[in-house]
């Protein structure tokens, strides 16, 4: 490195490019308890009047390691026992004196 570009950078320290949005964004997270993440700091964002990028808002959470409390739940559909369980009147005994005395047929089909 040039020595004049070592005393350039030693006097004339780097500005914070995003100052004013960082610290708007900490304003936002803290006071929604942590619970927005880059896409709804970037519509507040929007909503106060600024004009930022969501990618630069995910830059400056990812700088101050800050990230979104609230985790996904994965999709399930079990929506437990629905509807009526007939009694189990044969207890499995499908033995018959005469035709036409003992009728079954299978019902655990479900639609998808």
């Amino acid at each position: 490195m040039p020595r004049s570009s070592f005393y350039y950078s030693e006097t004339h320290p780097k500005q914070d490019k995003y100052k004013e949005e960082r610290e708007l964004f900490q304003q936002i997270y803290h006071a929604n308890k942590g619970r927005y993440g880059y896409r709804r700091i970037t519509l507040e964002f929007r909503n106060r009047g600024f004009s930022t990028n969501h990618k630069v808002i995910q830059k400056l959470m990812h700088e101050e390691h800050i990230v979104c409390k609230v985790r996904q739940h994965k999709y399930n559909s079990y929506k437990g026992q629905i509807g009526k369980v007939a009694p189990n009147l044969l207890q499995r005994d499908f033995s018959t004196t005469k035709s036409n005395e003992k009728w079954v047929t299978d019902v655990s089909w479900t639609a998808h």
